[in-house]
């Protein structure tokens, strides 16, 4: 099968591709909308200031964003300067009892993690934000003892922290 175009037909198709050839559209299939010009991302070490310290909380924190904004975006993730930079820290790790049954021995108890992000866009001020308060929490049985059930409960926190974090520095809802 062979195409023929006419004179007219040809030039369309030239003029077109010139067009949409010239626009510039960054999609992400997570929702990001990063503009093509911002290239790299510093994400800075959480340190954990919480009164309560649960050892590994900071590298998990501060890996669980880096290895976030790697794989969803396009970003170069640098250690010096940046076109996004982000900083933070923990500031709250409890755990607090819920749902107190009739002997005033609680059912559930509540793990809650919170973290403090600075987030600063240097290309386009607008989308930065400043000491924000992220939080989130999940519940276990009292029955259990928190050493017991923490390493998941954690994992559980912190994705849910790093995907809050992503959406409101990338995602812009």
């Amino acid at each position: 099968m062979k195409l023929t175009f006419t004179y007219k037909e040809l030039i369309l198709v030239v003029l077109l591709h010139f067009l949409f050839a010239g626009c510039s559209v960054n999609y992400s299939f997570t929702g990001a909308s990063i503009p093509p010009e911002v290239k790299s991302i510093n994400i800075k070490y959480f340190p954990n200031n919480a009164p309560l310290i649960e050892p590994t909380l900071s590298q998990k924190i501060t890996d669980g964003l880096r290895d976030k904004f790697t794989s969803e975006t396009s970003l170069m993730l640098v250690n010096d300067g940046g076109d996004l930079i982000m900083e933070g820290a923990i500031t709250g790790y409890r755990t607090t009892p819920v749902a107190i049954q009739g002997n005033d021995q609680a059912a559930l108890n509540r793990l809650t993690i919170t973290i403090e992000v600075t987030y600063i866009n240097t290309l386009d001020e607008n989308m930065s934000f400043e000491n924000t308060n992220f939080t989130r929490y999940t519940d276990y049985s009292s029955s259990r003892n928190l050493v017991e059930v923490q390493e998941a409960l954690v994992e559980e926190i912190n994705q849910m922290l790093i995907e809050d974090v992503f959406n409101k520095a990338v995602i812009n809802w």
